[in-house]
């Protein structure tokens, strides 16, 4: 092979390399740098071997000098990745799919909206869903003065209800999401049985006149819990979607793409069940805290978690180039 056979046929390969080394977006996945970084040894190698000329031989080897120094450089800290995943990485994950995401939102806001008023207006349809000794203690939970809401909680109840609520909101979550494995249509199910289980439940004791202590204790940490539910069934739905599209890949390989993508968004959405489960365990059980506030502290919950998921780690729009002068 001659020299230039030789950079005619590898030449877009070390474009590519040098583009990854100046970190302009598109370049490769950080997975496959390693391989890339041996087979510009590999060609540098075979440049040296066969006494091709000094210029491609310089380019090879500094090519590979930098490939080595970005390969084997100091890893910065797991503060500093898990502070840059939270500010830009997780709500750009989100967004990059965001038809999985509409219907994710769609399959569980709007069962959970139809079955709350619908349940509102005729509350025996909640025994359509669940037994009655389940809607039985739903009931004894909001009758005033029980333990879920009001002084009678101490600060030993609501830590052991912490924990309770972490372990019962991720096995929600994580069940969404592992649902998908079911070719998306387990995520689907569980999204929409979820939605359709909290709205009886809210629209039921509503109508029982229990409304006032629900919304009171519920409104706090719904922003987070629900659409933390919802980012989960958007997980679970993207590996279904691997496996029953996998495009060009064999289904494998689709599902360990769509697994890596979609796990660092798990836990986001395991990050955001935490935080509900402190607003809940903590706040939203203290009636020594007006309604008022309950619910002006909900509602700026809601506008930050949807500021943030629209907003956050999004750059800035190029300012346009000045017209030129004729």
């Amino acid at each position: 092979m001659t020299p230039a056979q030789f950079v005619a046929r590898h030449g877009a390969q070390w474009d590519a390399f040098e583009q990854r080394l100046a970190g302009k977006p598109g370049a490769g996945d950080a997975a496959s740098f390693p391989a890339d970084y041996r087979r510009i040894c590999r060609h540098l190698a075979l440049a040296r071997e066969r006494r091709y000329p000094q210029e491609t031989i310089d380019r090879l080897n500094a090519l590979a000098m930098a490939g080595q120094l970005m390969l084997y450089a100091p890893r910065r800290r797991l503060g500093a990745d898990i502070a840059t995943f939270l500010a830009s990485g997780f709500p750009q994950a989100v967004r990059r799919h965001g038809r999985l995401l509409a219907l994710a939102l769609a399959v569980f806001y709007l069962p959970l909206l139809a079955s709350l008023f619908a349940t509102w207006a005729k509350p025996p349809l909640i025994y359509s869903l669940m037994p009655a000794e389940n809607v039985a203690q739903y009931e004894a939970m909001y009758h005033a003065g029980r333990k879920i809401i009001g002084h009678a909680r101490d600060d030993a109840d609501n830590l052991a209800m912490f924990g309770f609520y972490i372990s019962n909101n991720v096995g929600i979550g994580f069940q969404t999401f592992a649902a998908g494995l079911l070719a998306g249509i387990g995520s689907l199910f569980l999204l929409v049985y979820n939605g359709l289980a909290i709205g009886m439940v809210a629209g039921y004791l509503t109508a029982r006149g229990h409304g006032e202590l629900f919304w009171q204790f519920v409104c706090g940490h719904g922003a987070f819990e629900l659409n933390a539910i919802v980012l989960c069934g958007l997980t679970g739905l993207m590996l279904g979607r691997a496996l029953v599209a996998p495009g060009r890949r064999l289904r494998r390989d689709a599902l360990v793409a769509a697994a890596r993508e979609a796990v660092p968004m798990l836990y986001g959405a395991a990050l955001m069940l935490f935080i509900a489960a402190v607003i809940e365990a903590f706040w939203s059980s203290r009636m020594a805290i007006a309604a008022d506030i309950k619910f002006a502290v909900a509602a700026l919950w809601w506008l930050l978690v949807i500021a943030y998921f629209t907003l956050a780690g999004r750059t800035p729009a190029a300012a346009p180039e000045p017209p030129r002068a004729p």
